[in-house]
């Protein structure tokens, strides 16, 4: 696993899996803006797709996804300096009110013709306005353990945020070190 740099400033950060060919930030970005990827993917979840956000044709729903995947990626990585990532990320845990150590978060899309966004991103917040991309999904139902393809985010959040507290990354001090160090 390698952690790779996405904005300059060191402010956001994505997973390089073991085998992959990019990080885990670009792929999930390549696949977003696929459509033979994201006709699969809606054909194969159209159920979801109409009963949670009543869509029912898929060239609607990639149509939609691309337009908000590119408003999410431009937000992203054209966040202004003084701009800060934590309005952007909020905690995965609807429940959840205060801060915890390498905290799981979620950004959203700002959706489209009326209803939320489908698209997350899932991130390892290193400290505040510090974060570590884990993945991302297009999140049709209420649960993420409600499908494979969320609840396999899910565990690669828990996985990656194990692997920092194995390494000792606490903080972005401690994931450069780690860094440097490998």
């Amino acid at each position: 696993m390698e952690f790779v740099k996405i904005l300059e400033d060191g402010r956001l950060w994505a997973v390089k899996y073991v085998g992959e060919r990019d990080n885990c930030f670009d792929a999930l970005f390549s696949k977003w803006y696929d459509m033979k990827w994201l006709k699969g993917f809606f054909n194969e979840n159209l159920s979801d797709l109409t009963s949670y956000f009543r869509v029912t044709d898929v060239y609607q729903a990639i149509a939609e996804t691309m337009e908000d995947a590119t408003r999410l990626e431009c937000l992203m990585l054209d966040i202004a300096p003084d701009a800060n990532l934590d309005s952007m990320f909020i905690h995965l845990e609807n429940y959840r009110i205060s801060e915890m150590t390498l905290g799981r978060e979620k950004a959203k899309g700002k959706g489209i013709n009326g209803h939320h966004s489908w698209l997350r991103i899932y991130a390892i917040k290193i400290e505040p306005g510090i974060y570590l991309v884990t993945g991302g999904a297009i999140k049709l139902t209420a649960n993420m353990e409600e499908r494979s393809h969320t609840f396999a985010e899910l565990a690669k959040l828990e996985s990656v945020r194990n692997y920092l507290i194995d390494n000792s990354v606490y903080d972005l001090d401690g994931l450069t070190d780690y860094i440097d160090n490998e």
